[in-house]
């Protein structure tokens, strides 16, 4: 998986094997600024499951933000608008997912 930052824009990009479904793929938003993510091709053996977790610096990532993309040639891209410094977010549920 690749990271990139810019100032307004956490940026996540991995391209995930052709076996590798959209439907295969769980992006979850977990406490402590954390993004899970998933994917895995349940019915191989080998070569089948992945997981990230991404831990984001404190108030750095306004995780409802969080947009995850799934392209046609497998490539996963998720990204996550950083704060303000002083910027609130109003978030204050449990964890968000997104299944594709």
């Amino acid at each position: 998986m690749v990271i990139q930052s810019t100032l307004s824009t956490h940026s996540l990009s991995v391209v995930l094997p052709r076996a590798i479904q959209s439907e295969m793929v769980t992006v979850s938003v977990k406490k402590g600024d954390k993004l899970n993510i998933v994917a895995d091709a349940w019915h191989m053996e080998n070569d089948c499951h992945y997981e990230w977790l991404v831990h984001f610096a404190p108030g750095d990532a306004d995780m409802p933000s969080v947009r995850a993309r799934f392209a046609p040639d497998g490539k996963l891209t998720i990204t996550v608008q950083r704060r303000i410094p002083g910027q609130t977010s109003g978030y204050s549920r449990g964890p968000l997912g997104t299944r594709f």
